[in-house]
């Protein structure tokens, strides 16, 4: 039945495409896109999303590096840059510390396949605005919690739990953003565009929450980042919108342009017993871009999480330099992230490589260099050695994201968003490596050495593992499926294609005379489409037809012969499987 529809569909397109003007078609769809390519790439509405996007994103890593950095203010003595000294407030042990910050990535874990499902069901770029608008919120409460109340380490807990929960659904509902939006040759760019918002956040906010617990008070940032996370997510759930047909100023060009590329796609009724969850789960390539995210977030959250406290333990530097030198890396990343996108979709889009061979290429260039730098680190506390070390090793994680952390569209673009969801689902436990960290770290800084060791190893058998099981195409259960459609309505959709064809004709045929009848009993598509196209005869009306007789046995090959001209010959080759004796006549009757 499935071919059947599937034939339906090519036959309407090319009938409706040859009756309508198909040089019309195609001269209007050319200005469209060369129209769509003049435009500067800020005015095109996909782009203002992507850069917003990138915003929200910046926000919301900021948010999450705000702890990771006021930690050692709040359980250290302290000097202001004004001299005054600063008693530390809070006297956590290395496992209350280390259960504070893990928390945050238990709520981050478990939030992810929901919001997968949530953002494949629902308008996906409301579910990042509220999001980001509830992080916000507890990120002022954290603070609120931890100057004034006596269970604060608690409450910081159930905070730090739910706020994770609240920012777990930003990568998946993004990539269910980009399921609409995003063109398949532009989206490595639309996506490292948006995703590079992460490493601008912890760029942006790991000098700044310095800089602020410096000359002010640990509490500044957690206010700070929290208020602007709620003006972003006002902004963006007024100038977003989920799909390009319902964005309220994006130009008919660019609608067109998407939707030809995209589809038309619709929200699913996606629920879990939908869900191909053995296929997913028995899929090596899915669980090489899970591998991957699990290795690529254990060494990002390890950096991001303790680079300060790495600078300030081992090189000996205050908060406020460590803060502004823990902002080099990140500007690396923000580059490489960015030109791998664009590198990547140019040699997929002229077709030097595959897919799957760009992916891996990017995949492997990013873990294998961020691995050297890693070991670089586990040998050295010179700081003419580290500093560089530290910078490179996160411009090589950014190469990698143009390779596993897009591959998700590559494989199964119809559950992009649950696969991120699934696969930062279990990345996100990498976060549970602060367990490990801060008992090796606090108070002994040789204990460096294994983190970094620890982290080239996981890194190394992220390569491995992607090499030999990741792939570039769509899977075969993650195809779209074609509804189910009866008999009937195939019979009907025929009869109204016909039905509009004998119209134009008759219109286009008025005052001429018809040619000589030929058969065309048997014809191909191609054969009978090109007879139709130099045709002017006037179709007789129902009454007046001379019907075939039917032709028995299954799958339709022609529907012949429904006027003695041999007009309807010429549709052919629909391959339904249907008893066609039955189909025959139906259709017969109809028209």
């Amino acid at each position: 039945m499935n071919g059947g529809v599937r034939g339906l569909k090519r036959l309407a397109s090319t009938i409706s495409r040859n009756f309508g003007g198909q040089k019309n078609f195609e001269r209007r769809k050319q200005l469209h896109e060369v129209e769509e390519k003049r435009r500067f790439f800020l005015f095109k509405v996909r782009w203002q999303i992507g850069l917003l996007a990138m915003l929200g994103f910046m926000i919301a890593f900021g948010i999450r590096s705000n702890f990771g950095v006021a930690k050692k203010r709040m359980t250290s003595n302290f000097t202001d840059a004004n001299g005054l000294v600063h008693v530390k407030e809070f006297s956590w042990t290395s496992a209350e510390l280390g259960m504070m910050e893990s928390s945050f990535f238990y709520g981050y874990a478990v939030s992810q396949i929901p919001a997968g499902m949530l953002a494949a069901k629902f308008a996906p770029n409301k579910l990042l605005g509220y999001g980001v608008l509830l992080a916000g919120v507890l990120n002022v409460l954290t603070a609120v919690a931890l100057s004034y109340h006596p269970l604060s380490d608690v409450l910081v807990m159930i905070c730090q739990v739910v706020q994770g929960m609240a920012l777990g659904v930003c990568y998946p509902a993004m990539h269910g953003v980009w399921r609409h939006w995003a063109p398949p040759l532009d989206r490595s760019r639309l996506a490292t565009t948006t995703f590079t918002g992460a490493y601008f956040g912890v760029m942006i906010g790991l000098p700044a929450t310095a800089q602020l617990v410096s000359h002010d008070h640990w509490s500044t940032p957690f206010y700070v980042f929290g208020v602007l996370g709620v003006v972003w997510a006002l902004v963006w759930l007024s100038l977003s919108a989920s799909t390009p047909s319902e964005h309220f100023y994006i130009s008919e060009d660019e609608k067109n342009f998407i939707v030809d590329r995209v589809g038309q796609v619709t929200l699913s009724n996606m629920t879990l017993s939908t869900i191909p969850w053995g296929q997913i789960l028995k899929s090596l390539p899915v669980w090489a871009i899970i591998v991957c995210n699990f290795c690529r977030s254990w060494t990002f959250f390890m950096l991001m999480n303790n680079m300060v406290t790495y600078m300030k333990d081992v090189l000996s530097y205050d908060i406020g330099k460590a803060g502004v030198i823990a902002m080099c890396p990140q500007v690396l990343m923000i580059i490489t992230v960015l030109s791998s996108g664009q590198i990547s979709d140019y040699l997929r889009a002229s077709g030097r490589m595959s897919t799957e061979k760009v992916r891996k290429l990017f995949n492997t260039l990013g873990f294998g260099g961020e691995a050297l730098f890693l070991l670089v680190l586990s040998f050295s506390n010179e700081s003419a050695i580290v500093i560089p070390s530290l910078i490179a090793c996160a411009g090589f994680g950014g190469i990698s994201i143009s390779g596993f952390n897009v591959n998700h569209f590559d494989i199964a673009p119809r559950y992009a968003a649950i696969l991120m969801g699934f696969s930062n689902g279990i990345g996100a436990l990498a976060g549970a490596g602060s367990l490990i960290t801060s008992p090796l770290t606090l108070n002994n800084p040789a204990g460096w050495k294994y983190c970094f060791l620890l982290a080239c190893v996981v890194d190394i058998f992220g390569i491995i593992f992607f090499l030999l099981f990741a792939e570039g195409e769509v899977q075969d259960w993650a195809k779209e499926q074609e509804p189910e459609i009866s008999t009937q309505e195939i019979v009907r959709r025929i009869s109204t294609i016909v039905r509009q064809m004998s119209t134009r004709l008759s219109l286009r045929s008025k005052n001429q005379e018809p040619r000589k009848e030929e058969s065309t009993f048997g014809m191909s598509m191609d054969t009978g489409l090109a007879a139709l196209r130099n045709r002017t005869t006037v179709l007789p009306s129902p009454t007046n037809s001379a019907g075939p007789a039917p032709v028995a046995g299954r799958g339709l090959r022609a529907l012949q012969g429904i006027d003695n001209r041999g007009f309807a010959a010429t549709i052919g080759a629909l391959g339904v499987n249907l008893p066609s004796t039955t189909f025959n006549s139906k259709l017969i009757t109809l028209i």
